[in-house]
């Protein structure tokens, strides 16, 4: 029996948003076929063409539950190579308490160090990472591949009614099993729109997948390289691109799995295990050096559009789904990343008798003004808004 926490893990925006979107195109496809052409046992055609509808129903939905449902890989809380001498090349996790291994990255709404984390996905409420990567790319195949069906069968339905009395003319249209009224003409054109932009949007998401599985990166280390390319004494390489061919034998796989354990990878040739941790490690110090820390002048309730804030701000807000911090006058945050009119870091505080935690998010820049770094009194601009 699939545990209650999965079926919990369902009730989301996401999933159930994803699992309206299937079943309203399939649905409807349905029914439009029994208008445009409905299956005959004198129509071989017309059965195997219901039929593939079922098909990609169920490849959609069985490849949607398996990415959701076996997730993406935890590393085990309190991890720590068998080497106690390795450690000093990972990054210690203190949610976890324990290191993220290779790969693996920590990721705020599961709670966990996730394996080979590629990014969070709404759509099943999950990250997709080192156990599930095979089945979201699957599933992202077919739901695009899907739609493109139902896109085909809703124009042909579409076309049949603006020209019906032709069709009743040929009497072509004597076999149809349903007859369409206004509403069900409207709610086709909604159900066409709905399979093109599951199609570009899915479809898109699909290529990129795809351009990252060529070159075994995952969108985290995508980013990770990019910072790598920067004036540098030695050459950073890349230690898991192992070729096209063998990097895609890492995914797709027959049973649906990525080959290894999540922890050890295979690298090239003159690269270890922690050839990409050890520039992780560099990049963080970097960003370290960089941080400046402010305090709040202005509190701030941690709304996405902030109207208090100024217009500006409001039409600027950043495009993630990262979180908002609310700040109380007189917090101290810690800037990491900066736009216009929005920063970014972590909001320290101190409880008695178990150090500092840190919340980290996005706050209007016009919150906070001075900056303290190396025990220099530095001005941060507060910039005009209405």
């Amino acid at each position: 029996m699939v545990q209650f926490s999965k079926v919990k893990q369902l009730l989301h925006w996401g999933p159930l948003l994803a699992l309206f979107i299937i079943a309203f195109v399939t649905a409807w496809a349905v029914l439009c076929t029994f208008v445009w052409w409905p299956p005959a046992l004198d129509d071989v055609g017309s059965i195997l063409h219901m039929v593939m509808l079922f098909v990609w129903l169920f490849l959609i939905l069985y490849n949607f539950f398996k990415a959701a449902f076996i997730g993406p890989g935890f590393v085990p809380l309190g991890w720590k190579p068998d080497n106690p001498e390795e450690c000093k090349y990972l990054q210690y996790c203190k949610i976890c308490k324990g290191y993220k291994a290779p790969r693996s990255h920590h990721c705020r709404k599961c709670g966990r160090c996730v394996m080979k984390m590629d990014h969070h996905c709404p759509w099943i409420n999950t990250c997709c990472g080192h156990t599930n990567h095979t089945r979201f790319i699957y599933f992202l195949f077919f739901a695009p591949a899907g739609c493109i069906h139902g896109s085909v069968i809703f124009i042909l339905t579409i076309y049949n009614q603006l020209y019906k009395n032709r069709y009743l003319y040929h009497a072509i249209a004597s076999k149809a099993w349903l007859t369409f009224t206004v509403y069900s003409f409207l709610l086709t054109f909604f159900a066409l729109g709905m399979a093109i932009g599951v199609t570009l949007s899915v479809g898109f998401l699909f290529v990129t997948q795809v351009r990252s599985i060529w070159k075994n990166e995952t969108g985290i280390e995508t980013w990770i390289i990019e910072k790598a390319d920067r004036p540098r004494e030695d050459e950073f390489v890349y230690p898991y691109n192992l070729g096209w061919k063998r990097n895609l034998k890492e995914i797709f796989t027959l049973e649906g799995l990525p080959s290894g354990d999540g922890i050890t990878w295979p690298v090239v040739d003159g690269c270890n295990q922690y050839t990409l941790t050890v520039e992780q490690l560099v990049q963080k110090e970097e960003k370290r050096n960089r941080t400046m820390e402010l305090t709040a002048f202005e509190n701030y309730s941690g709304y996405v559009f902030p109207i208090t804030k100024g217009f500006y701000t409001c039409i600027s807000v950043p495009c993630t789904d990262e979180p908002r911090i609310p700040l109380t006058k007189g917090d101290k945050i810690l800037v990491t990343r900066w736009k216009k009119y929005w920063l970014y870091g972590d909001k320290v505080i101190d409880q008695e008798g178990e150090g500092q935690i840190r919340i980290r998010g996005w706050f209007p820049r016009r919150c906070a003004k001075e900056v303290f770094n190396n025990g220099m009194n530095l001005v941060v601009e507060e910039k005009k808004d209405m």
